[in-house]
């Protein structure tokens, strides 16, 4: 990645976890529980995302959620800029009715 284009922007974290047996139903529950302590939003059941201020913090998260995925899961992780972010599509309900998107936080405001 081309760090001098790197812009403000989120982390999408799609993942999948065995949940047939009671030990991996407990390590789907702390793979969440750490996505959510490490500064993540759940958007859907399997897929969460964070706001990054720089490709360093990003390669940060990457390490982590190395170490933290279980043995039998997979994970996908694709960078967006704001910009993307801004211009994706939120719909819930029948009737649809269409959400803005996740903002960044306020302590990222400021970047």
């Amino acid at each position: 990645m081309d760090t001098q284009k790197f812009k403000v922007g989120w982390m999408i974290v799609a993942f999948d976890l065995p949940v047939k047996e009671k030990d991996e139903r407990r390590a789907y529950a702390n793979f969440r529980k750490f996505l959510l302590a490490d500064g993540y939003q759940m958007l859907q059941f399997s897929v969460y995302a964070r706001p990054m201020v720089s490709h360093a913090r990003m390669e940060t998260h990457v390490r982590r959620l190395r170490a933290n995925l279980p043995p039998e899961g997979s994970i996908r992780a694709v960078f967006v800029t704001q910009a993307q972010w801004d211009r994706s599509f939120v719909i819930y309900g029948k009737p649809p009715e269409e959400f803005p998107p996740e903002g960044l936080p306020d302590q990222l405001q400021f970047w």
